[in-house]
């Protein structure tokens, strides 16, 4: 029997890069969906549900993307209203690819250091990538803040991720380079999640700083994110700390996506948002 995989995008076109992982993951035929809301995605889920009976089900499978991942948590929880019984399957969440990178980068600095008790700084904290990074940060101990342009918006963030997650979170501003120098001076973590040609924080910001052990970089193109490391950078000793970059993260991105997908065929009622992905990411790291 087929692994049948619907792709629930609520962008406008369909992920090709989700169909591509999709299909390394394991599934035999991938079929996407743009545009899809909760209002829209009924028919779609029924579809998926009573088309196929006990172990055979399991061959059946959701996968939630696009570029917004309120928008993705609005559609998942559309979908899961919609099962009931025996009628569901397995689903994943990963909009914008925010569950899996953040959690690849965190397991990352996880297996690399111990994070309770440490300070972390995520940088352009209030995007999905960041706020998720910020949630595993804090659920390994550390002492989370984040940035982002101005002080309501990183409250907000802060907000929405204790709410969400259950971790404290502190949000400030870090509008400009001194701000996010500011920002990180007593840091011992910095993860930057900033928009792709957009550098956050200059070599002079961290090099010579005693406090910082560990950086991390999700922007794969230049100007990277954080000045003065490398893409490829995984594990990388620079000025006595450990830095990774965003290919060095990426490598177990992919895999752990791909790792899901390949779980969702394992049974008709998993679920593979935030939490399950993190605890992956970190089995993997």
């Amino acid at each position: 029997m087929k692994k049948l995989l619907f792709l629930f995008d609520t962008d406008a076109y369909a992920s090709v890069f989700d169909t591509v992982v999709a299909y390394d993951g394991g599934a035999d035929r991938v079929t996407g969906y743009a545009g899809v809301t909760p209002d829209t995605v009924g028919a779609l889920v029924d579809g998926t549900i009573f088309t196929r009976g006990g172990k055979d089900k399991q061959n059946t499978a959701i996968f939630i993307g696009g570029g917004d991942m309120g928008k993705g948590e609005a559609l998942l929880a559309a979908v899961k209203k919609r099962f009931f019984g025996p009628f569901k399957v397995s689903v994943m969440l990963d909009s914008n690819g925010s569950n899996t990178t953040a959690a690849a980068g965190v397991a990352l600095l996880a297996k690399a250091k111990k994070l309770k008790g440490k300070k972390a700084v995520v940088l352009a904290g209030t995007g999905p990538v960041g706020m998720r990074a910020a949630a595993f940060l804090g659920q390994e101990g550390a002492e989370v803040t984040i940035t982002s342009r101005t002080k309501d918006r990183a409250e907000a963030a802060a907000k929405a991720i204790e709410t969400r997650f259950g971790v404290k979170v502190k949000g400030v501003a870090g509008a400009d380079d001194a701000q996010r120098a500011e920002a990180v001076k007593d840091a011992n973590i910095v993860y930057a999640a900033g928009a792709i040609g957009a550098q956050l924080l200059p070599a002079s910001a961290w090099e010579n700083n005693p406090n910082i052990q560990l950086l991390a970089d999700v922007n794969a193109q230049p100007p990277l994110g954080i000045e003065g490391i490398d893409a490829t950078d995984k594990g990388k000793e620079r000025h006595g700390k450990l830095a990774f970059g965003a290919l060095g993260i990426g490598g177990l991105k992919l895999k752990l996506h791909r790792a899901c997908i390949g779980r969702l065929f394992e049974s008709s009622d998993g679920l593979f948002d935030a939490e399950e992905i993190y605890a992956l990411a970190k089995e993997m790291a």
